[in-house]
């Protein structure tokens, strides 16, 4: 296939024309605040249709409330795009302060109608929520009604809506900000440079130690120099939270998150008990590695390594031909989409300085189109990034259909998309694989997935789990915190790294999301998931994109419990789901192992 000359960079005047100086935009802006000036007369004529028990009224207040939403969602992505972009344009952070205060008015008056919900009559209520006027919106309302805090009054709900933008979210966006800020300089190649946040990490996957080494601690040198000030961060925005917490009667810090997951507590239990059970292969592969390098134990700055002396550059043109060529085998509607996103310029991908160090895929409903940001060093881990990311995108594709309040998805799915767009990449290269060498270095790219879910994702959650313990007694000093990430490193990967980024709580931007709490435990299900849907795949074919559609749409409709009995067939409280994924996962380490029983690699 002839080279395209892709170019790797946004084109968001396709959605709002001119950037942060965009009248286009001030315009949306100001069609925002009529409608959220409207809210308040749709709760109005919603609290009389309590009284009437009329249904259509309750409909037609969901239908608007979508429709605000896909609105806030337009705005909110735009915005990220433009500081990821430029890190110092204070045109967009300016937008993004009064965006955030239009939300903050928006929710407080959605919280007044979950409020009017719960305290409809339960025999009232059953006759209501069986009405055809809401028979989409039954999954919607009935977690709304369910999912209130009840123990706020209206004023102190008020002031929470108001503290969040100036305090709260502040402080998550400040974090944005500063780490995006950030330069180190590193030795490459006989030369210093001067990079990124984002560069640098992205060396942790060099083919040379030395410069690995560098990176590592050049970037652990950052973080030990500026971790007081990312310690009042992350104190500040537990706190409030914290604060909220106790206000609206929750009293397990995982409650809210699983809420927001869809997600029983048996399932997330289920999950984490099958991962603790499973340590040792991957314990063992990490073993093995380090002794392809010379060592007893795994380095930190090595994991990423390249695990063969065959190491090539793949351009960014060579990446789009391998992701279109890979997608398209999958189905008509996957191929139409990844050759949308790439033609239509939808992808920030140039390696350069002063932009975000934080891979994403913001979507904008309005359009129907979908923007993806990371940087693109040349490598194979590169390639995988780019393909998450557009899974996530292809995610936003699938709900154009879905009506507004319908289109949001928990986290746990959303990685489920992001993460079967992977597997779809790593069987095709098996496939293709005709060497040991080859077969290698994709088993080494699979293992490092599930170390990263298995492992690292599960020291996140302990990290966050003791960490918001010690929260609730005072300030958490940043020792603290730095001790805190190494017992749980130490815990999560059953000893096996040697050198650990304890202060990975600083650089691991999950831990600041302020939309989204405990952001961890998410992805290692949707890593797990996603092996389940790409079994049924590989049995189907091309037929089962169908299906996969059809389960992606229902997303926002239904807990995960119900999504995966529906589309799957399968209980996922019981460990029995989590170990049919886990085995795929051993196998990989034991196929590794079997291949580098000796040193002598083809």
């Amino acid at each position: 296939m002839e080279k395209m000359g892709y170019q790797g960079n946004l084109n968001l005047d396709k959605i709002f024309q001119g950037g942060s100086k965009s009248n286009q935009f001030l315009n949306h802006i100001k069609q925002l605040e009529v409608l959220v000036r409207d809210i308040e007369g749709c709760v109005k004529s919603f609290n009389t249709s309590i009284a009437r028990n009329e249904a259509a009224n309750l409909g037609n207040l969901v239908k608007y409330v979508g429709e605000v939403r896909i609105n806030f969602s337009q705005a909110n992505s735009f915005i990220t795009c433009l500081l990821a972009q430029n890190t110092k344009d204070q045109d967009a952070a300016t937008l993004r302060g009064k965006v955030s205060q239009l939300e903050s008015y928006f929710e407080n008056e959605l919280s007044k109608v979950k409020i009017g919900l719960a305290n409809i009559k339960q025999d009232i209520w059953e006759s209501l929520i069986e009405t055809k006027e809401l028979e989409d919106y039954r999954f919607i309302l009935n977690d709304w009604r369910e999912n209130i805090d009840k123990l706020l009054s209206d004023e102190e709900q008020n002031l929470r809506s108001d503290l969040m933008a100036d305090g709260y979210h502040a402080w998550g966006n400040f974090y944005n900000a500063l780490i995006s800020s950030i330069n180190v300089n590193v030795q490459v190649d006989g030369k210093e440079k001067n990079l990124s946040v984002g560069q640098a990490i992205n060396l942790r996957a060099h083919p040379n130690e030395v410069v690995r080494k560098e990176s590592h601690y050049a970037l652990e040198s950052i973080w030990e120099e500026k971790e007081e000030l990312f310690a009042k961060i992350i104190n500040h925005i537990a706190g409030f939270r914290l604060q909220v917490y106790k206000k609206s009667g929750v009293n397990s810090v995982l409650e809210v998150p699983l809420k927001e997951n869809r997600m029983k507590e048996e399932t997330m239990n289920a999950m984490w008990s099958v991962i603790s059970k499973y340590k040792k292969p991957f314990s063992n592969y990490l073993n093995r590695k380090a002794e392809m390098m010379g060592d007893s134990s795994l380095k930190a700055y090595n994991f990423w390594a390249p695990v063969t002396n065959s190491n090539p550059k793949i351009q960014y043109d060579e990446a789009v031909i391998l992701i279109t060529e890979h997608f398209s085998q999958f189905g008509t509607e996957l191929e139409g989409f990844v050759k949308q996103a790439f033609h239509g310029a939808w992808i920030e991908a140039e390696d350069r300085g002063n932009k975000s160090a934080i891979p994403f895929c913001a979507g904008f409903p309005l359009t129907g189109e979908s923007r993806v940001f990371m940087t693109f060093g040349g490598t194979f881990l590169n390639v995988l990034t780019l393909v998450h990311e557009l899974g996530h995108a292809f995610h936003n594709h699938a709900m154009k259909s879905v009506n507004g309040v319908n289109k949001r998805y928990p986290m746990s799915v959303a990685e489920t998309a992001s993460t079967f767009s992977e597997m779809i990449i790593f069987d095709a290269a098996m496939k293709k694989a005709k060497s040991k060498e080859d077969k290698l270095i994709i088993l080494d790219e699979k293992l490092k997935r599930s170390v990263m879910n298995f492992m690292n994702i599960h020291s996140r959650f302990l990290f966050e789990q003791r960490f918001y313990e010690e929260r609730k007694e005072g300030i958490v000093s940043s020792k603290r915190l730095t001790q805190l990430m190494g017992e749980a490193i130490h815990e999560a990967y059953d000893g096996s790294l040697e050198q650990p980024s304890t202060f990975s709580w600083v650089w691991t931007p999950h831990y600041y999301i302020t939309q989204s709490p405990f952001y961890n435990f998410p992805y290692t299900f949707g890593y797990l998931f996603a092996l389940g849907i790409f079994a049924k795949a590989k049995e189907k074919g091309r037929e089962f994109e169908k299906d996969y559609l059809n389960l992606l749409r229902d997303s926002g409709s239904m807990t995960v419990e119900d999504l995966v009995m529906k589309h799957l067939g399968e209980d996922i409280t019981s460990e029995k789901f989590w170990e049919k994924g886990m085995e795929i996962c051993v196998r990989d380490a034991e196929e590794f192992l079997k291949l580098t029983s000796s040193d002598d690699i083809e």
